[in-house]
């Protein structure tokens, strides 16, 4: 049985590595194997000790996946070091809050950029490395509950995350004749920098819980069995799927 989830000798990249729910991630995969190439706008050193300690390898990229020109050359540099990349992780993600009336330009084009056209721009690349080299690869992606929901005062939160679940199925469509999955996890309210504004809150935060009934914040910890489940070599009959990692939020 532990053979099905053993990711001994396969390379993961991981986006958005240095805190949350990319790190929590990365040391997930690293704990059933896996090395790992992080990538931050932020310094690496935490995730790099945490991978370290598994007694895993840890690339460490310090780069703004805003410039897009910068994404092939990531890939390529990875490939250089690691050797291969068997999975990738696209994590790396922005939010900005303001009302639908008065919601910039400015802000919807770099959430944009980040959310959406980095995933799609570095998912082709790491895809198009796995068919070169004949990689039955996984792609996961981190959707949201806002995969499913309009949610308040986050358009472009809202609309990149559900272009993620979209582009996650095309992927699966197109990629599974190369033996390459692409699925996507959508966290619940989970306790991170992103929702920090939120938990502060006490009457939202209230109301979030009341509708949880798990009845807590979720944690980086919490998605670890889904991010090993869908890299695993036994999940290659999982594709184009938006696995829900939410306490129960869904379901209420």
């Amino acid at each position: 049985m532990s053979k099905l989830f053993d990711l001994t000798g396969k390379v993961a990249l991981v986006t958005g590595a240095r805190t949350g729910l990319g790190r929590g991630m990365a040391e997930a995969l690293a704990s059933a194997g896996a090395d790992i190439v992080g990538v931050d706008i932020g310094d690496l050193a935490e995730t790099e000790a945490g991978v370290k300690a598994l007694g895993r390898k840890f690339y460490a990229y310090q780069r703004d996946l805003s410039k897009t020109v910068e994404i092939k050359k990531l890939v390529d540099d990875a490939v250089a070091q690691a050797g291969h990349i068997d999975i990738l992780v696209n994590n790396a993600g922005i939010i900005r809050r303001e009302d639908f009336l008065k919601f910039s330009e400015k802000d919807w084009d770099q959430v944009m950029d980040i959310n959406i056209k980095a995933v799609f721009l570095l998912s082709q690349a790491v895809a198009n490395h796995m068919v070169t080299n004949k990689i039955a690869g996984r792609i996961i992606s981190t959707a949201s509950m806002l995969s499913f929901q309009g949610g308040i005062r986050v358009p472009s939160y809202t609309s990149s995350k559900s272009a993620v679940a979209g582009l996650t199925k095309l992927m699966a469509n197109e990629l599974s004749q190369y033996g390459i999955t692409a699925n996507a996890i959508a966290p619940g309210y989970m306790a991170t920098d992103n929702t920090a504004p939120i938990r502060a809150d006490a009457a939202r935060s209230k109301a979030i819980l009341d509708r949880i009934p798990a009845g807590r914040w979720g944690l980086p910890e919490d998605l670890a069995t889904a991010v090993i489940f869908l890299a695993a070599p036994g999940s290659s009959y999982v594709t184009g799927t938006i696995l829900p990692v939410d306490g129960g939020w869904l379901a209420r």
